[in-house]
């Protein structure tokens, strides 16, 4: 019924419990969930995880903020992607939130690395798991820039995960063919801003998921999340949507499946 189209299976909070996270999704119908690379050192117990288990599928990539971790090029990402269960590249973009001292002009390794998984992705025809956190208007430059220097990123160009900039922004991730994913974040009291978002956006563009084990939807938050609260989400959505949970759970599982290849 329901796809967790984001989480961290491999993070320890889950992994070490994995039986019983598994069982709980079945119970609340998560049929699927998507498991997240976040550096090259991490993408063995990704794809363990995701090979294991029917209902999980994995992507491979390095995340914005990483550092000291391996630096992958191109060609690595795209033999990586080849592994069968492998349906995105990422999670990838770009992370100005903590410089750490440092000016956005001294943040150019993230952008070198955000263009190598751009460039993967084409390379590989599989969509984008993008990160964008207080860096919009250079994560849609670099976007239209690879795409102006080496073409489209095809039908299935990604996803803007775990949304929380502005309207434009989302809007201007859905003319470059981008879905939107919303997270428990859309439950909280102090998100009212991105609940309308979430209420405008055309419904054949919205995923759901957890980013797990963060960012519990309430009644949890503040818990460690799991990819069984993925409906908490969905409910959210129904409210701003004025549509039932059944219709929920059936568009978004549908816009996922189409996303990223999913029987």
């Amino acid at each position: 019924m329901f796809i967790d189209s984001h989480c961290h299976l491999s993070f320890p909070e889950l992994r070490a419990n994995l039986p019983k996270v598994l069982a709980e999704m079945a119970t609340a119908r998560v049929d699927q969930a998507i498991c997240i690379c976040t550096t090259m050192e991490e993408f063995p117990a990704v794809s363990e995880i995701a090979a294991a288990h029917s209902q999980l599928w994995a992507t491979v990539g390095v995340h914005p903020d990483n550092e000291d971790v391996h630096e992958p090029t191109v060609e690595e990402l795209v033999t990586a992607a080849q592994h069968p269960k492998v349906v995105a590249i990422g999670e990838t973009g770009l992370d100005y939130y903590r410089l750490n001292g440092r000016s956005i002009d001294e943040m150019e390794w993230q952008r070198e690395r955000f263009r190598t998984h751009i460039r993967a992705a084409r390379a590989t025809a599989k969509p984008l798991v993008i990160h964008t956190r207080s860096s919009s208007a250079d994560t849609l430059r670099l976007l239209r820039e690879e795409v102006a220097l080496g073409g489209s990123l095809g039908e299935r160009p990604g996803v803007f995960h775990c949304f929380t900039e502005t309207a434009e922004v989302a809007w201007a991730a859905v003319e470059l063919g981008f879905y939107v994913s919303f997270s428990g974040i859309l439950t909280f009291k102090n998100a009212q801003d991105l609940r309308d978002v979430a209420a405008a956006l055309p419904m054949d563009r919205i995923l759901i998921e957890t980013d797990s084990p963060y960012l519990a939807p309430a009644p949890y938050r503040g818990k460690t999340n799991s990819p069984a609260y993925v409906p908490y989400v969905a409910k959210q959505l129904a409210e701003l949507r004025a549509l039932s949970l059944d219709e929920i759970a059936a568009q978004t599982s549908a816009n996922c499946r189409r996303l990223f290849a999913l029987p």
